[in-house]
């Protein structure tokens, strides 16, 4: 039995909140799957189970803020399921019980025994009892299925998460229709005035999540009352959606200010910086850009994004972590992009493998990335694998840029907007498109002259854009 447990999503994170489970007890889970949402001090973020199995029991209530390293949910073998019962219809699959899932705060989760089964008489379970497993039950019950209404395909006509789905597919339009949502989701849409039947679903199946119900929320349509007026006790709702915005962005900033305090103490930085001829990459761009179809042109972004990728894994030395003492490579070229949010704030997630990344792919992996920033949809893979991180402020007009290194990694690269500069060509003056090129690196895992290579290599290939 492995256990499931909050994850470290950055160096600033002491504790997190759980907001909303993406899988119930008895769901099969695959390494890589979201299976919860976690709410930090400057994100909302998707988590991925790291490992395949079955979810068995969820430890933590939504809403519930606990320690990194705290478990949230036990994982069994992924053969291993609800228990069965063994009197006279022995291999049938039990029941579901109507006790709890979730432990109460007093009591520490310890492995459950297993249920004393009730007999049922043969009689009873012949005509009125339908074969099917608790995901299929649980799909109908969302779905608004009858389940003894369908002929079920599986083995001894048993009914499988297909048979559902069709069902809900084929399903009159003008017939009852319930949506796929979490529980989460409902509370919240009751709590804002939402009809989830009008919300349009990001989770599995196109299931309606409680970040869905929180967007389509309508905004206040009439000036607050006085607060004599206000009731003594008002409705609770999840503490995510009651929390004013300023307060969320007053503890953002406390988080990154207590980060990069920390950063800024604790690592000797060393900067350099250079001014790259962006001549060439310009004029490759606009006769990309031109003989490309409108959804597949590219940003100068992207070409300085990939330099930066590209570089560091011709000098790895950049490219990694100081822990311990020493320094740790990484294992691939995972870029960290710094985003801005939207009402304040900053995160740096992940573009994974970016170095291996084709110019239009990794266009469209930025433009993803930057969109589930903003909406709070990002994977805890791409919070905590950067193993370098880029800030690029050209589109807000800033020429250079010089950050504080985001720990445990060991350099971050700057980049400003590209401008006309006068310049001496070939002995003649003249006027070419230049862009500003900085480093902070960490003194303890490299110096000057590495630093010095890095920005070279980058120059080099923004002056080569085919080698891009």
């Amino acid at each position: 039995m492995a256990e499931f447990t909050m994850p470290s999503l950055g160096a600033d994170m002491d504790e997190g909140t759980l907001l909303e489970w993406l899988v119930g007890p008895g769901d099969l889970v695959h390494k890589g799957d979201p299976v919860a949402v976690v709410e930090t001090a400057k994100s909302t973020i998707e988590v991925e189970c790291f490992t395949t199995g079955t979810m068995t029991t969820l430890l933590v209530e939504p809403g519930t803020t606990v320690p990194v390293g705290t478990p949230l949910a036990l994982i069994g073998p992924a053969e291993e399921r609800r228990p069965v019962h063994q009197g006279p219809n022995k291999g049938k699959p039990a029941e579901p019980s109507e006790s709890t899932e979730f432990p109460k705060p007093s009591e520490h989760p310890s492995p459950q025994p297993e249920p004393v089964p009730v007999p049922v008489p043969s009689a009873a379970r012949l005509p009125g009892h339908i074969e099917a497993g608790p995901l299929a039950r649980r799909l109908a019950e969302r779905s608004g299925v009858d389940l003894e209404a369908l002929h079920g395909s599986g083995p001894g006509g048993r009914v499988t998460r297909t048979d559902v789905e069709h069902a809900a597919a084929a399903r009159s339009p003008t017939g009852p229709r319930r949506v796929r949502a979490t529980p989460l989701a409902r509370r919240l849409a009751v709590e804002l005035g939402v009809d989830v039947a009008t919300v349009t679903g990001t989770g599995r199946q196109s299931a309606v999540r409680a970040s869905d119900v929180r967007r389509a929320a309508p905004g206040p349509s009439a000036p607050p009352a006085p607060a004599a007026a206000a009731p003594a006790h008002p409705p609770l709702a999840h503490p995510s959606a009651t929390r004013p915005s300023e307060d969320r962005t007053t503890a953002m900033r406390q988080a990154i200010a207590g980060l990069m305090s920390r950063a800024n103490r604790d690592i000797p930085h060393y900067y350099l910086s250079t001014t790259v001829d962006m001549a060439a990459a310009t004029g490759w761009l606009h006769e990309h850009n031109r003989r490309s179809p409108l959804g597949e042109r590219l940003l100068p972004a992207a070409l300085l994004l990939k330099a930066a990728a590209l570089a560091a894994r011709e000098v790895p030395e950049l490219n990694g972590f100081w822990s311990d003492d020493h320094f740790t490579g990484g294992e691939g070229v995972h870029l960290g992009v710094a985003v801005s949010l939207r009402g304040g704030g900053l995160v740096a997630p992940a573009l994974h493998d970016a170095d291996t990344l084709e110019l239009p792919l990794l266009m469209a992996a930025l433009k993803d990335l930057v969109t589930r920033a903003r909406t709070g949809r990002l994977r805890g893979s791409e919070v905590s694998d950067s193993t370098i991180t880029v800030t690029h402020l050209g589109d807000q007009g800033v020429e250079a840029v010089f950050g504080v290194i985001y720990p445990p990694q060991v350099a971050l690269v700057g980049f400003g907007r590209v401008v006309d500069r006068p310049c001496a060509v070939d002995g003649l003056l003249g006027v070419r498109p230049a862009v500003t090129a900085t480093l902070s690196a960490d003194h303890r895992a490299t110096n000057g002259a590495v630093g010095s290579r890095y920005l070279t290599t980058v120059t080099r290939l923004l002056q080569n854009p085919e080698q891009l």
